[in-house]
């Protein structure tokens, strides 16, 4: 009868410990976040490659790493980084549709600038409010801009 206890007792302390264990693996969510972008990723993943460089030094100034070990992680580490540099510049380049909406936008901007130039000056209290605005910020009065002639 105590055997039967203490196995119930084993198998339930057993269960009780591993299933936080089990369940955050089954819904899988795991304690580093998600990125959402692509490049969001790369500039995760170039963190931790130097992160792992700064522990590689650490490592080697303690004496835990032989030098020819050292050598060969450390160029091994920043052909990674390089190479993520590069994934990521790749990803930062903008497709011909980019191009074209960038371009569109630099037009509108310059149509923009090139357009006549409203007076937002209060006409209760002769403040020169910055553009645009609807109500004074001195008076709070009502504004009705007024185009140079």
């Amino acid at each position: 009868m105590a055997l039967g206890i203490a196995l119930f007792i084993a198998a339930f302390m057993a269960v009780l410990v591993t299933a936080p264990l089990l369940t955050v693996e089954a819904a899988g969510e795991g304690s580093l976040p998600i990125d959402v972008t692509p490049l969001a990723d790369l500039k995760r993943r170039r963190l931790v490659v130097y992160e792992n460089i700064q522990d590689l030094e650490f490592e080697f100034k303690a004496g835990k790493i032989a030098e020819e070990d050292y050598t060969a992680l450390k160029e091994e580490y920043r052909m990674e980084a390089a190479r993520l540099m590069a994934d990521s510049q790749a990803a930062e380049t903008l497709t011909p549709e980019e191009v074209m909406i960038e371009r569109e936008v630099a037009a509108r901007r310059a149509r923009r600038k090139a357009a006549p130039v409203e007076e937002y000056i209060c006409e209760d209290c002769g403040f020169e409010n910055p553009l645009p605005v609807k109500f004074c910020g001195e008076c709070g009065a009502r504004i009705t801009p007024h185009t140079r002639k």
